[in-house]
């Protein structure tokens, strides 16, 4: 039986009635050390490249997927988290509200419909009966969703294979799955050894743009110490994105050639592909969170239609505003 910890939470507009939204300490107390869960060690690399890391207190554990990452944090593990944009949604489904602090996004989208070696897909269309990886509670749950939709198909129209994040890559080269939702460097990586490719129809890199999230614990936000590390957190990866953006070369370097040991000429396709990275204060995210939800409704993967707005608060908005 799923433990109950849904927050009612007033309208964004009356965020300063919340109990974490008043917790707001100007000076981080020493000592104070906020655990965030990373992904792909994008946040630690995104820091470190920047000269950010060092002004914080902070632990980044890795994981891989919001699925894994949401167990820890409703055990009390995490302060926050990094998410994509459907871990926020399926927390929220299964009756636990974590605030979204945070939001970043490309317009270009992150994931890429891959296909496994030997299978050339031209069109969307041809998704039809094709063995599709699927994993509920990720950002690739609502991309493959709408995906579908674009070629007037639904889940029912395709046979599901249900993963792990970690699977995914494996599942491509030995062909369990017919198409994968893959992030870079996966995607260059697998073509190169294996031959698989990305799914050809113009349509599908603009399928959703790539949004993702900071969540955390609501009791972190309630926490003036913690709220105001937070604080110092979100300032400081705000500004390190906007440190990638002016210096794509050298973040290219730095996280896919030394750290992800992509070459100099893969990295470059891969950065050519990705748009800026944009920090997005809670007003200017809601639109495209709702559409999210909408589209996760309207395909039966929610039962719920919510409202985006009681899944923000705006406490670090003027943070993101002058920082970015």
């Amino acid at each position: 039986m799923i433990r109950r910890n849904f927050l009612s939470l007033s309208l964004l507009g009356l965020g300063s009635a919340l109990p974490w939204a008043s917790a707001r300490a100007q000076n981080t107390p020493a000592g104070t050390k906020l655990v965030i869960a990373d992904q792909s060690e994008l946040v630690r690399n995104l820091l470190q490249a920047s000269g950010e890391r060092d002004k914080l207190n902070l632990e980044l554990p890795n994981f891989a997927g919001g699925p894994a990452i949401y167990e820890a944090i409703r055990a009390g593990a995490l302060d926050a988290a990094y998410v994509g944009d459907t871990p926020p949604i399926q927390a929220r489904a299964a009756g636990t509200l974590l605030p979204i602090v945070a939001s970043f996004t490309r317009d270009r989208a992150q994931y890429i419909l891959t296909t496994r070696p030997g299978l050339t897909i031209d069109k969307l269309a041809d998704l039809k009966g094709k063995k599709l990886s699927y994993i509920e509670g990720s950002g690739r749950q609502v991309y493959l969703i709408e995906a579908l939709n674009r070629a007037g198909l639904g889940l029912s129209d395709v046979e599901l294979v249900h993963l792990r994040v970690a699977d995914l890559p494996d599942a491509i080269r030995s062909g369990a799955v017919d198409v994968a939702v893959l992030q870079e460097p996966h995607v260059t990586r697998l073509a190169k050894q294996v031959g698989a490719s990305p799914v050809r129809d113009p349509q599908e890199r603009n399928i959703l743009p790539s949004t993702s999230y900071f969540y955390a614990r609501p009791d972190v936000l309630a926490d003036p110490a913690k709220s105001a590390a937070l604080r110092e957190f979100i300032a400081a990866f705000t500004r390190a994105a906007t440190w990638s953006n002016a210096n794509q070369a050298e973040w290219g370097k730095h996280y896919y050639i030394k750290f992800q040991r992509i070459s100099p000429d893969d990295t470059q396709t891969i950065l050519a592909s990705q748009s800026p990275l944009v920090l997005q204060t809670s007003e200017e995210a809601i639109p495209h969170h709702q559409k999210l939800i909408d589209i996760l409704y309207q395909a039966g993967a929610i039962k719920e239609r919510f409202d985006a707005r009681l899944s923000f608060v705006d406490t670090y908005d003027d943070t993101i505003t002058a920082s970015r």
